[in-house]
């Protein structure tokens, strides 16, 4: 499994690094967290360019996505996929939910 983490480069744009517990081991230790949020988005919601809140994981627990970054790529992810928001600076990014089904996610922020 990887997760797709997001962070702001120092050219201001939002960037994206596919990251899992074979490269990343510190991924398995345990993660402070300030507690978990539940959200539903529907199909065709659209959020224009933003940076994330906070460092946070997102998971996606049905519904699909995509995530557009500043170099023009778009990235789909269903559900299962696990994205970590460190892009906290500069342009960031867009979200769309795609398909005929709301997204649901689950938020965790980080401390």
């Amino acid at each position: 499994m990887d997760i797709a983490r997001l962070y702001s480069g120092d050219d201001g744009q939002t960037h994206i690094e596919f990251m899992n517990l074979e490269t990343h081991p510190e991924l398995g230790t345990m993660q402070k967290a300030e507690g978990i949020q539940f959200r539903s988005a529907p199909p065709g919601n659209f959020i224009d360019w933003h940076p994330a809140p906070r460092r946070q994981f997102v998971i996606t627990l049905s519904g699909q996505v995509e995530i557009g970054l500043g170099d023009g790529t778009v990235h789909r992810f269903g559900p299962g996929h696990v994205n970590l928001a460190e892009d906290l600076t500069g342009k960031g990014h867009t979200t769309r939910v795609i398909g005929d089904q709301p997204r649901i996610t689950a938020t965790i922020p980080l401390t």
